[in-house]
């Protein structure tokens, strides 16, 4: 029945080399489809590794016939997602229908050579179960490189042809890869990169061809052009552009730029007629819009038909639930044409690869010339989820666009998908399955809800009826992921139960965060092991402490162990420092190892996990906490020269550049996940955190509870600590917070002076003689300096000018320029006219501006200038700089790829998210601080995934769990909002928030009303300014 062109092979051999084998779950010999009696013809089918087969069919057999052959032949079980595409008598390419017979569409089968390719591209790979399937993809990726058709940045480029030689020719040997890329070509401009593709090279030793499979794929998914197949069009005005079909629907390209994309849930009804390609799309109910008709030109009908064919076919593939019914036919007339999509769909795809035990019979690969793992024993598909991950941050932020890797970065680092984030700033992404996952499971609609009106909207050149404009909601797909990688490196994490099948380690990258599948909980068993737990209010209280002094915990270690070990190894670092910082934070970190074991043995005993015989004595945690607070007073005099240790570190690092240097080295390391003066202040901090607990103990108890008195009792012991260290509290923490910006400020000097308060900082748009102009405005107790992103290496901003606040007026001037939330600075050099994103920073802006003049006045202090250039020079700079702030803007994009030291404070947070943040919200966040167990999910995956969140300095950061000493990535909240999924959601449980940034949506779901309760207060307070929340409390920080 199959006949090679070449030699005979049989199903198992096959594709070229036979010493190097992967895994099929086909058995040899299978039988192929049955034909038609009559004369056979030969068909010659090009396979995507070049070689070619001749495959005998009837003369009467549908295409299908064919194409299960091509199947049979390669073992392939997810067939459906390929094709068989040709060159038809009009030398235009076009697919082969299966329902239609072979020889009616191929008039000369002698002359015409098949291609067996792929047709319809996933969003993720992990969808993919087998390793013959992403090895076929992987080949397709292989082909649209070397033929230009996947355009993506030399990076990218770089990173996917080493994945490749790793998979044909194994660990990095100079001479033998360099004569491998000398005689293969996989770029069109394969020599001016050839230098990166090595170095990337390198970096896979002990990669298997399997696993460089999957990291090819992991970076082509992420690219815009991935799968991205071009129809040449234009528009009404005549404007040449390109249409092409996705996963999620209809993309217009203008070049190789995307620049509109029309979502399936959008899309009423796709239709041509003659050379015009008409999209007519749902009206708006929004808007009360009437229906909206698109209507591109293209080259000929037969190209219409063509593109609408394929468009019909992605929309059933992807969106249906199973293969669409024939039309029945009209006894006397027809309207409109009977193609329909023939074949699995996606979904069903997924459910038979879950649901069948497969076996496992190996395959080989052309052009390998290393073994991979093919002694594996026959396992079930749960086996085929065990997927490994990429390593390397150039995955994630390789190919896309600045503004995308922002989001990743500052929230994101993040993903609209990540990079995967695509074009994004990131977000948490869609990506590869962990240990523990299936990755078969059929996602929740990628495009939105599947509807039965999915099935019918497709009808080419018939009027049809009107459709109701009702339709499931649109969805815009996040890619990209989201989330910061700060701290992320190149250390594997396992993200599962067992190790993956290479035994390789998963990439921090692949954390939860960066990942929409990953352990899928089984929710029947997630709700009896919360029963089990005790439900008083009182008991979530008592754990909140027991979550909290973990992180407390581990933020000590930070100081007393990672710190210390570093200090201690160098020898320019002053003793005295050395042992100020020994004497003061050891014994206060030896105290709290005590207390939170003691806190742990109690919530065992509270949960009956241990001493289960006995109740009520042990339901209480006022008992522990009256002991410790005690023990804790015993050790204000450390905790009174923690402001000290402050104070001596920063002159030690004025002192010496080892020292600075020092330091900073230490900041970049993963387990100092935040500005190490921040760690210096936790303990004063912590007191806080624990009058906040007893407080709501005392509220929650009535005065006869037997926990009542001693709650009472340790809530005036920590009351009278914090009043006595209330004062230094705060000038440490402005003291801090002027040092913070001091590292992110270039072209300025005596910052941190005597007397000066720091009040707010955030975005402004400056109306100078080009318009207005992004700038970062810095709000201080004298002055008022404004900046403008660097391409400094650290990143830094570069201070363009200062307005002191003495004898300052402000009025409001949006009528006088014309520019929304503009607002005149006038001062006594100079005035400024700026203007804010919305009227409630602006409000935020005018009132804090005006309360700084008001203290400004009040002091007697003089006028101190914070420029290291005079007034004049500052001057130039700004009026120069009105002609570099746009490279700049655009130079700070790129700058932040290098991954300065300075790339993901809050400051270049709330620079890239258009926001301001005051010391009453650093205040209020030091105050709400939380840590704890959350399940969470993206919105286009299904299962929930178990993390370690813990909620501090505007950011949430995430762990595999509390044991871990660095966080995975975290997500800077500042400009998310944060809700209760609505019920069109389809988030069918109980004590869920959601949290959502333009296109970024995450939903977390705690244990409890009591930490649904806590989380959303807390959020809240990093989502929403608290200048509004506490006007009262204001001045009196100051």
């Amino acid at each position: 029945m199959v006949e090679p062109a070449d030699r005979p092979s049989a199903a198992g051999q096959r594709l070229g080399a036979p010493e190097s084998f992967g895994v099929s779950t086909l058995e040899p010999g299978l039988r192929p489809p049955a034909q038609p009696a009559g004369r056979h013809v030969s068909i010659r089918v090009q396979m995507l590794d070049d070689t070619q087969e001749v495959f005998q069919i009837s003369q009467r057999s549908p295409g299908k016939v064919l194409f299960d052959l091509v199947c049979v032949h390669l073992n392939l079980v997810e067939g459906d997602y390929f094709g068989l595409e040709y060159q038809d008598q009009r030398k235009m390419t076009v697919w082969l229908d299966l329902l239609k017979p072979t020889l009616k569409q191929i008039r000369r089968p002698k002359n015409t050579i098949l291609r067996f390719v792929v047709k319809f591209f996933p969003p993720d790979h992990t969808q993919l179960s087998e390793e013959l399937t992403r090895y076929l993809f992987a080949l397709q990726i292989k082909r649209d490189l070397a033929c230009g058709r996947l355009i993506c940045n030399d990076t990218s480029a770089a990173l996917m042809v080493s994945h490749i030689i790793q998979s044909e020719i194994g660990d990095f040997d100079e001479t033998q890869s360099w004569q491998h890329l000398l005689h293969n070509k996989y770029l069109p401009d394969q020599d001016a990169i050839r230098d990166k593709i090595t170095e990337c090279h390198r970096k896979h030793v002990g990669q298997t061809p399997a696993v460089s499979d999957y990291q090819l794929l992991e970076i082509a998914r992420r690219l815009e052009m991935y799968g991205v197949r071009l129809h040449p069009a234009k528009d009404r005005e005549g404007t040449k552009l390109s249409l092409a079909v996705a996963h999620t629907g209809v993309l217009v390209f203008q070049g190789y730029t995307k620049i509109n994309a029309f979502n399936w849930s959008k899309v009423r009804k796709l239709s041509f007629k003659r050379k015009r390609f008409l999209i007519k799309l749902r009206a708006d109910p929004a808007q009360n819009a009437h229906h909206d008709t698109l209507e591109f030109a293209m080259a000929s009908r037969d190209c219409c038909k063509i593109f609408w064919k394929i468009c019909v076919e992605y929309h059933a593939f992807f969106r249906l639930f199973e293969e669409p019914k024939p039309k029945p036919k009209p006894i006397l007339f027809t309207r409109g044409s009977s193609f329909r999509f023939s074949g699995r769909t996606q979904k069903q795809i997924i459910d038979y690869t879950k649901d069948s035990e497969l076996k496992k019979v190996p395959f080989e690969r052309k052009h390998s010339k290393i073994l991979s793992n093919s002694s594996m024993t026959p396992q079930s598909s749960s086996f085929r989820s065990q997927v490994p991950k990429e390593s390397a941050m150039s995955v994630l932020l390789a190919d896309q666009p600045d503004s995308a890797r922002l989001v990743h970065q500052a929230e994101s680092n993040g993903s609209d998908e990540p990079p995967a984030a695509a074009s994004a700033t990131n977000g948490f992404h869609d990506a590869p399955a962990a240990p523990g996952t299936d990755p078969t499971q059929p996602r929740q609609n990628h495009n939105g809800s599947r509807s039965a009106q999915d099935q019918q909207f497709l009808n080419p050149e018939s009027p049809g009826s009107e459709d109701s404009p009702g339709g499931s909601p649109h969805v815009v797909l996040n890619g990209n992921g989201s989330v910061n990688g700060q701290g992320m490196g190149n250390s594997g994490v396992l993200l599962g139960p067992g190790p993956s099948p290479e035994g390789w380690q998963l990439s921090p990258l692949t954390s939860p965060l960066l990942n929409d599948a990953g352990c899928v909980r089984n929710e029947d068993e997630e709700e009896a092991r919360r029963k089990k737990f005790p439900t008083d209010k009182a008991y979530f209280i008592a754990k909140e402490l027991l979550t909290t002094e973990r992180t407390y915990l581990k933020d000590l270690q930070v100081i007393t162990e990672s710190f210390q070990g570093v200090a201690g190894k160098d020898e320019s670092f002053p003793d005295s420092v050395k042992n100020l910082i020994s004497t003061s934070y050891d014994p206060v970190y030896k105290f709290h190892q005590g207390f939170l074991k003691e806190v742990e043995q109690r919530l065992a005993q509270w949960e009956g996990r241990s001493n289960a015989h006995i109740k009520g004595d042990y339901q209480r945690i006022g008992d522990i906490l009256l002991k410790n607070i005690q023990g804790l007073r015993q050790l204000t005099v450390h905790l009174q020269k923690h402001s000290e240790c402050l104070v001596e570190l920063e002159r030690a690092c004025r002192s010496g550049r080892k020292v600075e240097a020092l330091c900073r080295d230490f900041e970049q390391q993963r387990v100092c996940y935040l500005p190490f003066n921040i760690f210096l202040l936790r303990p004063l901090h912590r007191l806080l955190h624990y009058k906040l607990i007893l407080e709501r103990l005392c509220k929650h108890y009535p005065p006869t509870h037997d926990d009542f008195r001693d709650c009472r009792a340790g809530l005036a012991d920590i009351s009278e600590m914090v009043v006595q260290l209330q004062g230094t509290m705060m000038k440490m923490e402005n003291f801090q917070k002027l040092l913070e910006l001091k590292k992110d400020l270039t072209g300025i000097e005596n910052l941190v002076i005597p007397g000066r308060e720091f009040i707010r900082l955030g975005c402004l748009s400056k109306l100078s003689g080009k318009g207005l102009q992004q700038r970062m405005f810095f709000l201080f107790s004298d002055s008022l300096v404004y900046t403008s992103r660097g391409m400094t290496p650290s990143n830094q901003f570069k201070v363009h000018g200062q307005l002191p606040l003495y004898g300052m007026t402000i009025r409001e001037s949006e009528e006088e320029w014309g520019v929304p939330h503009s607002f005149t600075l006038f001062g006594q050099r100079q005035s400024v006219v700026v203007a804010a994103s919305c009227a409630s920073e602006m409000e935020r802006w005018v009132e804090d501006i005006r309360m700084a003049i008001d203290l400004a006045e009040q002091s007697s202090s003089p006028e101190t200038d914070l420029l290291c250039t005079s007034l004049s020079d500052n001057k130039l700079s700004e009026d120069g700089g009105a002609e570099e702030s746009e490279e700049e803007l655009c130079g700070s994009r790129s700058s932040l790829e290098r991954q300065g030291h300075r790339g993901n404070t809050t400051v270049h947070v709330c620079w890239h998210r258009n926001t301001s943040v005051s010391m009453v919200d650093f205040s209020v966040a030091v105050e709400n601080q939380l840590s704890g167990n959350l399940l969470r999910k993206f919105k286009n995956s299904n299962g929930w995934q178990k993390l370690w969140v813990v909620f501090t300095n505007f950011s949430l950061f995430f762990y595999k769990s509390h044991q871990d000493d660095y966080p995975l990535a975290s997500l800077p909240l500042l400009g998310y909002s944060v809700t209760v999924p609505s019920e069109s959601e389809n988030i069918h449980k109980d004590y869920v928030f959601k949290l959502h940034f333009k296109s970024h949506v995450y939903y977390f779901r705690s244990e409890s009303e009591y930490t649904f309760e806590r989380w959303m207060e807390v959020i809240r307070s990093a989502t929403c300014s608290a200048s509004r929340l506490l006007p009262s409390t204001r001045k009196d920080l100051y």
